[in-house]
């Protein structure tokens, strides 16, 4: 894949700035997490409403390959902090740690496709589900022992129906 030169701005004497350059092949690219602010979620698996949570954030996890030990750690701390819910002047200023919501974490190799060309999503760019289901439990374990409110997850590699009253609407996709 060619990098594509790109400007961040202008100097003031009217000179271009380089953006910052991404390209895959020179690093690992970040985490992916879409983030929805709720005021309910669950999901269910074979009839079975396996996590459900109140006021907090639903979070769809997109695995990629090359996700590790420090994005997981960034994820899990992103996830936490986040400023989505409003402090006493309706301003985006508290975290899901401040108000003590709930988190619902569920793995989503879609997230991860690639959707750059074509009528069909490609998957080589989701981690193996071996790799991804590690990754996952490892930030639900980080997130479990740090967000003593409560997480609730889904259940890897199964069919989910995940239902959800979005508040707001608040949706960010993280990237960590």
């Amino acid at each position: 894949m060619p990098v594509i030169p790109a400007f961040a701005g202008m100097t003031g004497k009217g000179t271009l700035v380089p953006a910052p350059v991404f390209s895959p092949s020179l690093q690992n690219p970040p985490m992916l997490t879409l983030i929805q602010r709720v005021s309910q979620a669950s999901v269910v698996v074979d009839d079975n409403t396996i996590g459900a949570i109140g006021p907090g954030l639903l979070a769809l996890v997109g695995v990629e390959p090359g996700d590790g030990p420090t994005q997981v750690v960034r994820m899990a701390e992103r996830l936490l902090g986040y400023r989505v819910f409003a402090d006493d002047e309706g301003r985006m200023n508290r975290s899901l740690s401040d108000v003590g919501g709930s988190l619902l974490l569920i793995s989503q190799f879609t997230l991860a496709a690639d959707t750059a060309s074509g009528m069909r999503p490609g998957f080589s760019t989701a981690a193996a589900p071996m790799e991804a289901e590690r990754i996952f439990d490892q930030l639900v374990a980080i997130c479990r022992e740090k967000h003593p409110p409560g997480v609730e997850t889904g259940r890897f590699g199964a069919h989910m129906t995940v239902s959800l009253v979005n508040d707001g609407p608040v949706t960010f996709l993280l990237r960590a």
